[in-house]
């Protein structure tokens, strides 16, 4: 009778001593990964020329449509141009500027530009996030010669930074989308 009781008070000490830790741990804020219907790259001419938009919508997200890419028409060869990305969540009404997320959570997401073999174009960060490595929601690409080939935008949601590009960066991709363009 007596080992009963002793057993029994040591397990509820145990119990009680293990419901009672000091573990005052402040959760880890968790992000919801972004929802991203639209990105839309706006591409304006130092000097003069022709604004160029490139823009994918895809309002059912991984539904069954297809995202609807447009090009609004040729880079002229030799220029230079100024670039930024805006992303978009239209399931949200009114419709949600991811960007600013993207850009205050600037040390956790990083956009690479792929560019497609037979496209003369180039294309250099021209923003950068707290930390100094690239961010890319601002960037110059320079059209070269006459050509035409596939252009890819990829946003990586916590890549190794700093990175040699994509291959190495590593994370997971909020976004990507590779668009048709030529340069005349």
């Amino acid at each position: 009778m007596k080992t009963g009781k002793l057993l029994a008070t040591a397990i509820l000490s145990a119990a009680l001593l293990m419901s009672c830790s000091d573990d005052d741990d402040i959760p880890e804020e968790v992000h919801e990964e972004e929802v991203i219907t639209t990105l839309i790259a706006t591409l304006t001419p130092q000097g003069q020329g022709t604004e160029i938009t490139l823009e994918s919508q895809d309002l059912d997200g991984d539904g069954p449509n297809d995202p609807v890419v447009t090009v609004s028409g040729p880079l002229a060869a030799g220029v230079v141009y100024d670039g930024s990305i805006k992303l978009w969540n239209e399931t949200e009404d009114p419709a949600e500027d991811i960007t600013e997320e993207v850009e205050e959570e600037d040390l956790e997401h990083q956009f690479f530009y792929t560019v497609g073999s037979g496209l003369d174009v180039s294309v250099a960060y021209a923003n950068f996030d707290t930390a100094g490595d690239n961010l890319g929601t601002e960037f110059t690409l320079t059209a070269g010669a006459a050509s035409s080939g596939a252009l890819t935008f990829t946003l990586r949601h916590e890549p190794t930074k700093p990175n040699t590009g994509l291959e190495d960066a590593g994370g997971g991709t909020d976004i990507t989308v590779t668009f048709d363009v030529s340069v005349e």
